[in-house]
C-alpha cells in the first residue's frame, strides 16, 4: 500500500496515509502513518532478501510478458544498431538532500547535506534493480557498495536473460577490484561486457600526444550519423600502465571545450585546445553486433549511459526526493517502498501503454495528472463495483486500453 500512495504522488508517510485513505473503497482501511513507520523500521536483513526474491520472481513473469507483446521485449538501439540479447545495466550514485538532522546524513562530496545512494537501472526497461541507502559522506568509487548493488541487480535479472550483460559505470567504477570482478562474472554461459569512465592522469596524457593526428576519427551520434564535431581514438597499449585486467581497452574522445570546461581545463588540455575523456572497456567484440568493435561505436555506447541522469530524475519525482524520516530503518524502507513504486510504474507503461507515443515514457507527474488522479467514481451496482469515467477526459481511452490489456495478462506462477 505504501508503494501505490507514492505512485500516486505521496512524498511521506502522513500524505500516503491521506491518499490512501481517501481511497479506501478501492484499497480498504489504510493502516496510520505510525503503522507504516513501524513497518518500514521493522524491515531487516532476512525480510529484505525475501522481499528481494519476491521482486524477482514478479520480474520474470513481466519480463515473459514484455517478450510476448507486439515489438517483443524492449532491446536498446546504439548508434542505429540494436543491442538485440544484451541486458544493460547503469551504476549510478546520486546525492538526496536533507534539510534537518537525519540519522547517516553528513556533508556530501557536491558540499550539500544529506545523503549518497548507489543504485542500479535496467537501461531496457527503466527499471530500478537495486538501490543501496548509503551516508551522505560515503565516497563515490568505494568497491564493496559498487559490488552490492552490482550483484542485488543480476540478481533480479531473469535466468532466461542472463546470457549477455553489458555493465556501464562512469568514471567511480574505475577501480581495479571492480573490473576485475566483471572480468570474473564471464562464464561458459554468460558473457559480461563493460564500459567504465576513466580518470585522466599524466601519464594518458602523455600517451594521448604520442597519437598521429591520422587515427583520430569522426564520431557518432546515438542514431548512427557521422558528427565531426568531436572526434576519438585507441588508446591500448600506449598507456605502460599495468595491474589492469587483461584485455582491457582504453578509447579516448577530444572535443572542443565549453565555456564553462574552460576552467577545469588541465595545462595539456589549454596548450592542444581540446577536451579529452578516455573509457575503459572490454568489448573486442559484442554477438551479434555488427561494428561493435569498433572505437566510434564503443564511444557513443558508452556515451549513452548519460541517460541514467533521466532513470535519477524519475526516481527522485516517485518518492526519493526527500527521505522522510530520523530513523535511518525507516528510510532505508522508504527507499525500497520508493523502488517499489518505481516498478509498478514502470511496467504498467511497458504492459499497457507501449504504444501511446505519449505516455510510453511519461514522467511520473505526467501518468498522475493524466491517469492515475482520474475523474472518476467507483460505484455499486448488483454486487459488482463500476468505474464511472467522465466522457469528456482527454487520456479517457489510453485508460481504458491500459485498464484491458493489464486485466488480460496472466497471473504470475
Amino acid at each position: 500500500m505504501t508503494a501505490a500512495a507514492i505512485v500516486l504522488g505521496a512524498a511521506n508517510l502522513s500524505e500516503a496515509e491521506q491518499l490512501l485513505t481517501h481511497q479506501s473503497a478501492l484499497f480498504g482501511t489504510p493502516a496510520s502513518d505510525s503503522t507504516m513507520r513501524r513497518m518500514l523500521a521493522a524491515l531487516d536483513e532476512t525480510v529484505l532478501k525475501k522481499i528481494a526474491r519476491a521482486r524477482a520472481r514478479i520480474r520474470r513473469h513481466v519480463w515473459n510478458q514484455l517478450a510476448a507483446r507486439p515489438g517483443g521485449f524492449p532491446w536498446l538501439t546504439i548508434a542505429g544498431r540494436q543491442l538485440t540479447g544484451w541486458i544493460v545495466i547503469d551504476l549510478d550514485a546520486t546525492v538526496i538532500t536533507a534539510r534537518s538532522k537525519k540519522a547517516g546524513a553528513d556533508v556530501t562530496f557536491k558540499k550539500t547535506y544529506g545523503f549518497h545512494p548507489l543504485a542500479a537501472w535496467c537501461a531496457n526497461t527503466g527499471e530500478c534493480l537495486a538501490i543501496l541507502l548509503r551516508p551522505g559522506n560515503a565516497g563515490s568509487n568505494t568497491v564493496a557498495d559498487h559490488l552490492t548493488v552490482l550483484t542485488a541487480a543480476l540478481a533480479q535479472v531473469p535466468d532466461a536473460s542472463r546470457a549477455k550483460i553489458l555493465i556501464r559505470v562512469d568514471g567511480a567504477g574505475a577501480t581495479h577490484e571492480l573490473l576485475e570482478h566483471l572480468e570474473a562474472l564471464n562464464t561458459a554461459r554468460r558473457t559480461v561486457r563493460y564500459t567504465v569512465g576513466w580518470k585522466m592522469t599524466d601519464a594518458d596524457e602523455h600517451a594521448i600526444a604520442r597519437l598521429p593526428q591520422s587515427v583520430w576519427e569522426d564520431t557518432l551520434h546515438q542514431d548512427g550519423t557521422v558528427t565531426a564535431d568531436a572526434h576519438v581514438a585507441e588508446l591500448t597499449g600506449l598507456n605502460t600502465r599495468g595491474g589492469w585486467p587483461e584485455g582491457m581497452r582504453l578509447t579516448v574522445r577530444r572535443t572542443r571545450p565549453s565555456a564553462r570546461q574552460r576552467a577545469k581545463l588541465t595545462d595539456f588540455e589549454k596548450k592542444t585546445g581540446w577536451r579529452y575523456a578516455v573509457t575503459a572497456s572490454n568489448i573486442r567484440h559484442m554477438w551479434g553486433i555488427c561494428g561493435s568493435h569498433h572505437n566510434q561505436f564503443l564511444d557513443v555506447l558508452h556515451r549513452s549511459h548519460a541517460t541514467v541522469e533521466d532513470r535519477v530524475r524519475t526516481d527522485k519525482a516517485m518518492g526519493l526526493r526527500n527521505l522522510p524520516s530520523q530513523s535511518w530503518e525507516v528510510n532505508r524502507g522508504w527507499m525500497l517502498a520508493a523502488n517499489l513504486a518505481n516498478d509498478l510504474d514502470a511496467w504498467t507503461r511497458l504492459l499497457g501503454l507501449h504504444d501511446d507515443p505519449h505516455l510510453a515514457r511519461a514522467e511520473p507527474d505526467t501518468m498522475r495528472y493524466r491517469l492515475w488522479h482520474l475523474p472518476a467514481r467507483l460505484t455499486r451496482h448488483a454486487r459488482r463495483r463500476q468505474l464511472k469515467i467522465s466522457r469528456t477526459w482527454p487520456w479517457r481511452d489510453a485508460f481504458l486500453t491500459c485498464w484491458q490489456r493489464l486485466n488480460a495478462l496472466p497471473a504470475p506462477t
